[in-house]
């Protein structure tokens, strides 16, 4: 369930399933990270961005809801980011 190098960009999805809507395994696995692995470091002024490290490889990784339309903001979504970026965002909160 951690991440790997391999792993840049997890977008998790709601599905329907005998008329309810569930989440798929990629939700699951973002929740776990979250509540288990990774370090949370800043939350965007907007409350849509959440910004984690990776304990194991030191990579940031930022939690957004993309479908905005959707209750909630819909379903997660972990995308790898560059530091540069992250600092862009979440200033000073990704120095090392």
């Amino acid at each position: 369930m951690k991440l790997t190098p391999q792993d840049t960009d997890l977008i998790g999805q709601w599905l329907m399933k005998k008329d309810t809507i569930v989440a798929d395994p990629t939700c699951g696995r973002i929740e776990w990270l979250i509540a288990n692995h990774l370090v949370h470091l800043a939350a965007d002024p907007s409350g849509w961005g959440e910004l984690y490290r990776d304990p194991d490889e030191g990579r940031l990784w930022e939690l957004t809801w993309p479908q905005s339309e959707m209750h909630g903001g819909g379903p997660p979504r972990l995308t790898c980011l560059a530091d540069h970026v992250a600092q862009r965002k979440y200033g000073g909160t990704v120095l090392r």
